[in-house]
């Protein structure tokens, strides 16, 4: 792997995220995630940025999916666990998201409600609203998150 757990290469890679045309920043972001499992401490300077884009309305599908799927397999730091509970319960409610976003956000809850348990209730009630017109892939993890909490 080029970037391995290279900062100054994993910085040119994110510039090319953040600020790439549109089909740099979608190529990009598979390559992101990717990076980030293996060192998940690459990605701790640009939670801001990071959390920044996702909340836009206008980025691709793939970059939304990759950002939470990375998302799901880190330690978040608590600094950004309301940001990230806020844009992940919206993901989950709206009716237009793709199902990935769907699934990887509700992972991302269900990991940050050991730290609030407060939050399973609602995340109980978002899924329960949306399980009679769900996927097979939604009802599957949906199903999971709800046993484990």
């Amino acid at each position: 792997m080029y970037i391995g757990g290279d900062k100054e290469r994993f910085a040119v890679l994110m510039e090319l995220f953040f600020k790439g045309e549109y089909r740099i920043t979608q190529r990009a972001a598979w390559p992101l995630s990717y990076c980030v499992r293996h060192h998940p401490e690459l990605i701790t300077p640009y939670y801001r940025e990071l959390l920044d884009n996702l909340g836009r309305k206008d980025i691709h599908a793939a970059v939304a999916r990759n950002t939470v799927r990375l998302l799901q397999d880190v330690s978040i730091p608590r600094r950004w666990h309301g940001r990230v509970m806020s844009i992940c319960f919206d993901f989950v409610a709206d009716p237009e998201t793709p199902i990935a976003v769907k699934v990887f956000s509700m992972t991302i809850l269900a990991n940050l409600s050991h730290d609030y348990p407060e939050i399973r209730g609602e995340l109980k009630a978002v899924i329960e609203s949306q399980w009679d017109q769900s996927t097979p892939a939604f009802r599957s993890r949906a199903s999971k998150i709800l046993k484990r909490s």
